[in-house]
């Protein structure tokens, strides 16, 4: 981690910790918060949530019990942080206004939330730790342009998966393999017309403390596809088709099954993401390849099997609990954990999960209207594919059949859209 824990220790000592905020105090928050709290050399000094009870709670898990100020009012927030107090509030432009605030963490999910928070940093320049992976999809590419004209850091997050699989996958190309393959295990069951009023996700969700559109989110395979969608777009590495393969499958048989039909494996192609169902979950992989035959008889040495593919697994993705490692590593590196290249690789379409009829509004991810599913940019610019990150708020001027792609013909998009502004202008300079 290029000694970065001394170089906090270093910030500790001097009395010039790294100073960050975070929106969203939801179930990712609260392990955010707490995980602030175990570290030395890095403050969180506000939390922004819709309700103010929410921002004051997640502070609780920072054992340092910090004294907490409620409040709007820019100069009252000001105030009590150079006092050392901690800033509960219910308006993101709190987090980016400070003067201490250097790395903003934007974990709410709502990719208009996403767009304007953004902007808000790119205008008081703080960097900006888009665990909003959602609206990374949507108009990361914009987003990380306006950034970098403007001197900041826009960085998906470590320890999510996309985050955990860009470093390995940075690490396979910075030795020189071709990369096969990159993906995820997913520990979900699969129900692509799951919705949150269904018991038994209702039911699991109240177990797990957790909001039943989220878990949906993730049982509909939405959140997959977003994921690896990020991936794509981080690595230029595409879907072999629409949806992914997903086969079930072991950690031991990774290299096999992601491997060429003509090797017997399901892919049609190289340089793919994918995910699997199986025991490869929490852990990310990288299959790679080569033909130095010097690297592949080390290879065989080295217990990495026999070839022609190779597993790189890390066997485990701490999701927001190694947040705090990409808002420190923006103010000390200037570096991503990962980012989208100038341009859509792959792109999340909509996908009715049951009868749609026109005159609907289209609710959220995870919700009862559609899925997310992956396919290559190009096929969805060349089908006029309604993104994803826009369908909410969308209402349907023709019906679409339970299964059916939505097409931005079939909607009308909400006005006054900061998202819907910066989705256009990302297409007319990226394509």
């Amino acid at each position: 981690m290029y000694e970065m824990s001394a170089k906090l220790a270093r910030l500790e000592s001097e009395g010039t910790p790294i100073g960050a905020a975070l929106i969203g105090a939801g179930q990712m928050g609260k392990d955010i918060a707490a995980q602030f709290g175990e570290m030395v050399g890095t403050r969180l000094w506000v939390i922004v949530d819709l309700d103010m009870e929410t921002a004051r709670a997640a502070f609780r898990y920072d054992r340092s019990n910090p004294e907490i100020v409620e409040t709007n009012d820019p100069a009252e927030a000001e105030l009590a942080v150079k006092a050392g107090k901690r800033v509960a509030s219910t308006d993101y432009r709190m987090a980016v206004q400070l003067s201490r605030v250097q790395s903003v963490i934007d974990a709410t999910g709502s990719p208009e939330m996403g767009a304007r928070v953004t902007m808000e940093c790119i205008f008081h320049k703080k960097h900006i730790v888009m665990m909003n992976v959602e609206c990374d999809i949507t108009i990361g590419p914009i987003l990380r342009g306006l950034c970098e004209q403007a001197g900041i850091v826009y960085s998906l997050t470590a320890g999510d998966e996309p985050g955990a699989i860009v470093e390995v996958w940075r690490f396979a190309k910075s030795m020189g393999f071709e990369v096969v393959a990159a993906g995820k295990g997913k520990n979900n069951p699969l129900d692509i017309y799951a919705n949150p009023g269904q018991e038994e996700w209702s039911s699991k969700a109240r177990a797990r403390n957790m909001n039943p559109r989220m878990l949906v989110e993730f049982v509909d395979g939405s959140k997959t596809m977003i994921e690896m969608a990020a991936v794509a777009n981080a690595t230029g590495l595409v879907p072999d088709v629409r949806g992914m393969h997903g086969p079930r499958c072991l950690v031991k048989d990774l290299t096999r099954v992601f491997s060429l039909e003509s090797q017997g494996g399901v892919l049609t192609r190289q340089g793919v993401v994918d995910y699997a169902i199986g025991d490869v979950h929490p852990g990310v992989f990288v299959i790679v390849t080569t033909d130095n035959q010097r690297v592949i008889d080390g290879l065989v040495q080295r217990d990495m099997g026999n070839g022609p593919n190779y597993l790189l697994y890390r066997p485990y993705h701490l999701c927001s609990i190694e947040t705090p490692l990409t808002a420190a590593q923006a103010v000390l590196y200037g570096e991503s954990t990962a980012h989208p290249m100038r341009g859509l690789t792959a792109e999340c379409v909509t996908v009715a999960k049951r009868d749609l009829h026109a005159g609907e509004t289209l609710d959220g991810i995870g919700e009862y209207c559609y899925r997310a599913s992956i396919d290559l940019h190009s096929a969805a610019k060349a089908g006029n594919m309604l993104p994803v990150g826009l369908a909410k708020g969308a209402k349907l001027l023709a019906d679409a059949p339970k299964d059916s792609v939505i097409t931005y013909d079939m909607v009308q998009l909400p006005d006054a859209s900061a998202l819907l502004n910066l989705r256009r202008l990302q297409d007319l300079l990226f394509g």
